[in-house]
């Protein structure tokens, strides 16, 4: 593990502040926090029908404190083992929190790579924010991390994630049938993904 990587990963495990780690035009992508319950509750609270359709169902307690702060414990550990890496996304001006970000799966040897995952909350969707995000976060995947390859996938539905990842420049593969199980069922989704030596859209 090369010396930036472990320093990023110290800094995660025990994070000195609240100094942005990564950092956009408009947005800054930093580890989440124990302070960071509050907006983020209420941020998932009210836009849970807006998210829902896209992402894994929910648990029972899926908003409550407890369940949060175990949930830092499992970012700290998959950042200390290596294998995942989270972050929440703040808007510059104002430090309001948007969304998150999550690079999981992480896999080294001959792979190299890492698979991408977003959410943004209903308020903030559409304006930009998380291509900002996805955008800043290239570079640390790239640099930092040591990766060779990104893979994101998204439902055949969801434009907007389309579209996002076709300007981060992201290329689509092809279509995985049943691939993960979303708001309870197993869905199809579209793959994409980006080269280290591709680059990125100017």
């Amino acid at each position: 593990m090369n010396n930036s990587r472990m320093g990023f990963m110290r800094g995660l495990m025990f994070p000195g502040g609240q100094q942005p780690v990564i950092k956009g035009e408009d947005v800054y992508l930093r580890y989440p926090l124990v302070a960071d319950f509050n907006p983020w509750t209420k941020l998932r609270a009210e836009s849970r029908t807006f998210l829902a359709p896209w992402e894994p169902a929910w648990a029972t307690d899926e908003l409550s404190k407890g369940a949060f702060r175990r949930r830092l414990k499992r970012y700290q550990r998959e950042a200390r083992e290596d294998s995942a890496y989270a972050f929440f996304v703040f808007r510059g001006v104002d430090n309001c929190l948007l969304g998150g970000c999550t690079l999981s799966n992480v896999r080294r040897g001959v792979t190299q790579c890492c698979a991408l995952g977003y959410w943004v909350g209903e308020r903030f969707a559409r304006q930009g924010y998380m291509s900002d995000a996805v955008r800043a976060l290239i570079p640390f995947i790239f640099r930092t991390l040591g990766l060779h390859r990104i893979e994101a996938a998204c439902l055949p539905s969801n434009q907007p994630s389309r579209n996002l990842l076709a300007k981060a420049g992201f290329r689509e593969e092809g279509l995985a049938l049943r691939y993960l199980q979303i708001n309870g069922e197993w869905q199809d989704h579209v793959l994409f993904a980006l080269l280290s030596d591709e680059g990125q859209p100017a």
